[in-house]
This record gives C-alpha cells, structure tokens and sequence, in this order.
C-alpha cells in the first residue's frame, strides 16, 4: 500500500517593510536590531538598522532621523556609508549596502578564533572610525557585534551611528559646543555628556575585544549594552580575560585589553585614540621590522637627543676640564651627576671610533673615569657640546617632572653605591643602577604626556568612607605602560641601549630583576652589580610612593628577597637610602669603599677592585 503524500510544505511568506523585502534578522541587541534586506528599487542588497522600540511621538521620529542624517554625512573609509535614511510606518531606519561586508557576529559563528595580531587591527579600524566621529560629536552608542561590518581584504566599517535612538540630547549638546567653542567655554553640562558618550562606547569597543580574544562573550552576554549594566557603576560584575584562552594572548595585549574593561571606572579608556594608541603601539612592537613607540623613540633619540644637558653643563665642563692639575677621577665624579652627559660618554666609547679600543679592554668599561682617559678630555668637551640644552622641547610642567624622575634615579644610584659589597666600584654600581633607570628617563623626555597617563594609572583610588568603597589599587608600572604604549618601559631602555651598542652582558646588568621573582644566589660579578642596582631602585621606589607604616612594610620585604644574595637587612637598606638623600643634598660622592660584608656572604666570584 502506498502512503499518502504528505501535503508540499508552503513557502516562507514573503515579509516587507515598506519596498524593502526583509530576508534573514540578523541579530537584535536591547536597543536596535540589523535585517539583511533586499532594495528592488536598486537591485541590492541591504543592511537595516533600527531601534527595538518605536520613537514615542512624532517629534521623537524626528529627533531619531536628524540625528541618524548627521551621522551619515560623515565621510570615513571606516565609517559605513549610509544608503538612505527614512522611516517607515513610524519606524526609522538607516540603510547600508551588504557589498561592504559581513557583521562580525556573522563571522564569529562561522570562524573559530584567529590570532590576536591578526584581529587586533579590525578594533584599530573600528576605532580609527570612531574616533573620528567623536571628534565631529557623533557618538555610536549602541556599539554591537551586528554595528560592525568586516569585508574580505579585512576592512573594518562602523555602522549605525545614532541608532539606538538616544543620544538626540548628547548630539545636540556636542553640536552646541562646538559652534560656540570659538565664543565661550563648553558648559560643564555638555562637556559631562560628550565624555559619557565616549566612555560608553569605549568600553562597548573594550567588550568587543575581550569577545574577539575569547571567543565567547563577556559575562556570556553578547548585548554589549545589557553587559555594561552588569559592570561598575551599575553592577558589580568584572570582565577580565581569562587566563586559559583559545590562543596565548601577549602579556602586553593583555593589559590593554584588560585596561579597556577594567572595574575602576577612572582606569578605563576615555579617548578613542589613547585606546587606538595602546594597540597600535603593541601591533607595531610585534611587527618584524619594529615600529611604533620604539621606532618612534629612536627617531627622536636622532632628534632631540637621549635627555637633555643640566643647566650651566658648559660652565661645569669647561672648570673641571680646564685645569692641567685635574685628575681623571676630580672629572668623572664632577659628571657623573649630569646623566645626560655620563650617558652620551657611555654612547662615545660604544661608537665605530672608539670600539676597537673596547674590544681590547677585558670586558665591558662602565666607569666615567676609565671612560674619560679613553676619549680624553677634549672628547667629554665634544660630547658636552652635543646634548640639547635643558629643558630641550619640554614645557615647564614635563621639565619638572623629569628633573623629578632624574632626581630619583640619583637617589637610586647614591644608595646602590652605599649597598653595594666592599670591593666594588662606587662607579660602575651607579651607572649600572642608572642604566635600569633608562626606560623611565626616555618615557619622561620623549613621551611626556604618555609618562602622565602612566603616572597618574599608578595612583591608588582613597578609601572612601562615607560611601564605604575600600581603597582601590591602581596598576602596576608594567600594565600600566603596555595600556598606554603598547610596550612596556623596559623595551625602551632597551632600544636606546642596542642604539649605543652595548653588549649583551651589560643589558643583562641593566636589566631590572623582577619584583614577583625570588633572588637567587649571585654566581658572578655582573650578577652581584645588577642585584645591588634592583635591590637600591626597589627601596627607592617604595620610599618615594609610600610612607609611614606601609613604607616600613615594603623596606623589610625588600631587605628579605636580598637577604641572602646580598647579606644585607632592613637596617642597611635603611641606612643606604638615608646616606644617598645626604649625599644628593650635599651634591657630594659616595665613599670609595663599600659596605662590609660578613664572611658568608654568598657572592663567590671574586670583586671587581676599584680603579685607581
């Protein structure tokens, strides 16, 4: 017997929206939905984007589509263009043609995750594009995976600026302000507004990373807008990625991202271009040919110079060198408090001129003393005569700041000379103590603004009593430079070192130990020199951030990881940093000899004697 034939199954009804034919929703958040559409009219086609709910009234519709008219006259290779804007039964809509690519929620379901450095460059699009959009007072808003649109050569476009239907008031208030920006002041109303809807969108951008580095979505809600609700202010929830990740995902790339959604509110992104900064930054450190704040660097390094000299250096130079009865040393210990001229002897002796004197040398020569007779006295004149005169390009507030951070890296250098064991040069554990400085000098005179960023990331949040919100920490100095520059401040004190040929044995040296990482038992001498250098910029550090009981806290600490390496206690790194404040005020040497060591000192290599 034959069954009977099941009945044909209808065809999908056909659904219109106006002349447009609605063919596939192709994904709806809280506050607007995009429709893959086809225009008879222009035989294409397109992408629809309205809000979820119907303005109220008419002058609601109107608000919706002024506001969604501005935005479509901005002309941005990463900016969508808008096919038309319009509205249909009390339903507006912005229209984009499909040619332009797929949204990145179509292409999250169809590819597994790719490697950061390869999807990195889509959020720099997204946010090269936005940020110009900011800048004429347009904010997103509503920024979703279904806003952003990815082609085949891996172009990135914004689309549906204004279209979650909101942002009337903060659009007019932006276009107020800058017609009278030439008049008057922004009033504090309109300037709080422009920044919220910055922020807003920052951090949607910030969620959409962490959703592109995982594969999943933060707090598992794709909806950017209703995950933002989740987060501080209003929630309580943190986004952070996770350790384990489809892809290892760089400690730098990591900071930046986890910067974007960080749950201090004032760690966040607030500029499009910081944010757009920071990854670039790291991009270009990854890149093969190098690039970014590095190349950056060493650009100006051929401009302006490693630092500028200290004011009235000519003076100085010209009476120490003068004199026929002036000793090597009377010289060396007269320059070593000018950093920018010891570095640029330290630079000399590395040059094509000087470099097979070195290498007849038994090792590396990291005394200005020794240096000095090298070059003799009319190279330290020449070098005087190449340093840029202070401040160099800085204004008064950078200049301070520097001299602040030079002043700190000769309060670090006159307590690793009073820290380091009896038999080591005064001047090699200084400039060896200085060299670990030279990523902080280089961020502070050539990337001045950036420094402050840094700094001010640094800073703890107050305890706030009344609210009862404890203390928030800021970020540490790594995190905080790779969540400004992309790289951190080591790979800047790097690049210059490479710059001035120095060998790989004095990089090690001039290498930081990390503060995480326990100190071991030094097996020779650089080891022994580049311990006193981290164990004396430790302690300074600790007391120029903290004070009171939570200073006395970190100085133990310290004076226990060094313990053993060094033989020393609480008590000696105390007495370092009170003999090298005494010294910088007096503007006076340390002592040749150095500290006395009890006989178990773990340090086997024989010293390094001073020279005569």
């Amino acid at each position: 017997m034959v069954a009977p034939a099941s009945p044909a199954a209808k065809p999908n009804p056909v659904r219109f929206f106006g002349r447009y034919e609605l063919r596939q929703l192709l994904a709806k958040g809280s506050a607007t939905m995009a429709w893959l559409a086809f225009d008879p009219r222009l035989d294409q086609e397109v992408m629809l984007t309205m809000p979820r709910v119907q303005p109220a009234d008419a002058t609601a519709l109107e608000h919706w589509l002024r506001d969604a008219r501005m935005a479509a006259r901005l002309n941005h290779p990463n900016l969508a263009h808008v096919v038309e804007v319009g509205a249909q039964d009390h339903w507006p809509f912005v229209a984009v043609d499909r040619a332009l690519g797929i949204t990145l929620g179509e292409w999250l379901a169809k590819n597994t995750v790719a490697a950061p450095a390869d999807m990195v460059p889509w959020i720099c699009q997204l946010l090269e594009g936005l940020a110009f959009a900011h800048e004429a007072g347009v904010p997103h808003l509503d920024m979703q995976l279904h806003s952003v649109l990815l082609d085949e050569r891996g172009s990135v476009r914004l689309m549906a600026l204004a279209g979650a239907g909101d942002s009337a008031r903060v659009q007019r208030d932006a276009v107020r302000a800058r017609s009278n920006e030439r008049t008057m002041a922004m009033h504090p109303d309109e300037l709080r507004a422009r920044r919220a809807a910055a922020a807003r969108d920052l951090l949607a951008c910030g969620l959409l990373l962490h959703h592109l580095l995982t594969g999943q979505a933060p707090l598992d809600q794709p909806d950017t807008t209703l995950a933002m609700l989740r987060m501080a202010p209003q929630g309580r929830e943190m986004v952070r990625l996770p350790w384990s990740t489809p892809l290892p995902i760089p400690e730098a790339l990591r900071a930046i991202a986890n910067r974007s959604t960080s749950s201090q509110e004032r760690l966040r992104y607030q500029n499009a271009r910081t944010l757009l900064g920071a990854l670039a930054g790291w991009l270009d450190a990854q890149a093969q040919d190098g690039g970014g704040p590095l190349a950056l660097l060493v650009d100006r390094l051929r401009s302006v110079g490693h630092l500028p000299a200290l004011p009235g250096l000519a003076n100085r130079v010209a009476r120490v060198t003068g004199l026929e009865s002036q000793r090597t040393d009377e010289i060396a210990d007269q320059v070593l408090d000018d950093m920018a001229l010891s570095f640029e002897l330290l630079r000399t002796l590395n040059s094509a001129q000087v470099q097979g004197t070195q290498i007849q040398g038994n090792g590396p020569v990291l005394t200005l003393r020794r240096i000095i007779s090298l070059i003799g006295v009319n190279g330290v004149r020449l070098a005087a005569n190449t340093l840029r005169a202070w401040p160099g390009p800085l204004n008064d507030v950078q200049a301070a700041a520097l001299q602040v951070t030079l002043d700190r890296v000769r309060l670090a250098g006159h307590a690793a000379q009073a820290l380091r064991p009896a038999g080591y040069d005064a001047q090699v554990v200084y400039l060896i103590t200085m060299l670990q400085n030279l990523g902080r000098l280089m961020l502070r005179y050539h990337f001045a603004d950036e420094a402050e960023q840094i700094q001010q990331l640094m800073k703890p949040m107050p305890a706030n009593a009344e609210t009862g919100v404890p203390e928030q920490p800021g970020l540490n100095e790594t995190a905080a430079a790779f969540a400004v520059l992309g790289v951190d401040i080591e790979a800047l004190g790097a690049v210059v070192a490479r710059q001035w040929g120095l060998g790989d044995d004095v990089m090690h040296m001039a290498r930081r130990l990390p503060v995480d990482a326990p100190v071991r038992k030094p097996d020779s001498d650089a080891e022994v020199l580049r311990q006193t250098a981290s164990a004396a910029n430790e302690a300074v550090d600790v007391v120029t951030t903290m004070s009171g009981a939570r200073a006395v806290t970190a100085i133990n600490q310290i004076a226990l990881r060094y313990a053993r390496a060094l033989n020393v206690n609480a008590r000696d790194v105390n007495d370092a940093v009170q003999a090298a404040r005494e010294a910088l005020r007096k503007g006076t040497p340390m002592p040749v000899s150095g500290r006395t060591v009890a006989p178990d000192t773990p340090a086997e290599a024989e010293p390094v004697p001073a020279e005569k």
